[in-house]
């Protein structure tokens, strides 16, 4: 049976899109109340009429700013009446640089999102938070593992492990949790090899044990469930979602 998150307040960031968008849709039609967020406004509003219910609130910032995450939080906590789980999934993917031709622009950009937006809702959040209360975030099988030509995106995926497992001892005398997933090949429209066409697709799955990318649906499932009283004993997991990558 699906868990119920009936009355429970979760924040997305990223939630335009791929896992962000697969999220917020199913936690919705689990009863929670959404608090949505991501840098593109046309594509938030086209989620939240996704969605099944419209307890939700939205707003359009890039993560990187303080002053707009802390606004956000704020705004959440007003209107809900607190925070009961927190999906950091805002994030840039990475494009293939030699490392001696990464540009400042290139390298804050990453950081800018994936760790310092990361770091902003955070911390934002944390004074809120309850017992039972818990983050998931998101890093990578490049979080895990080197990959040339990817340096920079791989310092803010590992980066984002570190952090997770830091806040989880952090907070677990709390009673707050905090999971990281680590997707692998996964068919969104941001993924670097579906924008690369069929062909690099064909490719990637060459790499996979089951033969196939994954889908955002099928990570949102397991966001579901490390949110949920069936993961009570998680913290400071990383969770691997690629297929069995060979």
């Amino acid at each position: 049976m699906a868990a119920s998150f009936e009355n429970k307040v979760v924040l997305i960031t990223g939630a335009a899109s791929g896992i962000g968008r697969a999220t917020a849709i199913k936690l919705a039609g689990l009863g929670a109340k959404l608090a949505l967020t991501d840098i593109n406004e046309a594509a938030l509003t086209e989620t939240s009429s996704l969605c099944t219910s419209d307890t939700h609130f939205l707003s359009a910032f890039d993560v990187g700013s303080t002053e707009a995450s802390t606004a956000f939080v704020a705004t959440t906590v007003e209107r809900f009446g607190g925070i009961d789980h927190v999906f950091n999934c805002a994030g840039i993917n990475p494009t293939a640089y030699p490392t001696a031709d990464v540009t400042d622009a290139y390298w804050d950009k990453l950081m800018n999102t994936n760790i310092k937006g990361l770091f902003n809702i955070t911390r934002a959040c944390i004074p809120h938070l309850k017992s039972g209360a818990s983050f998931v975030n998101v890093s990578s099988l490049l979080g895990l593992v080197g990959g040339a030509q990817f340096a920079t995106y791989c310092a803010t995926k590992h980066a984002i492990i570190g952090f997770s497992k830091s806040i989880a001892l952090e907070l677990g005398p709390k009673g707050i949790r905090t999971n990281v997933i680590a997707p692998g090949y996964i068919d969104t429209p941001t993924n670097a090899l579906v924008v690369s066409g069929a062909q690099a697709v064909e490719k990637g799955c060459k790499n996979v044990a089951l033969g196939r990318f994954g889908t955002a649906d099928e990570v949102a499932d397991v966001v579901v469930f490390l949110f949920s009283d069936a993961s009570r004993y998680m913290n400071g997991s990383v969770v691997e979602i690629n297929g069995g990558r060979l």
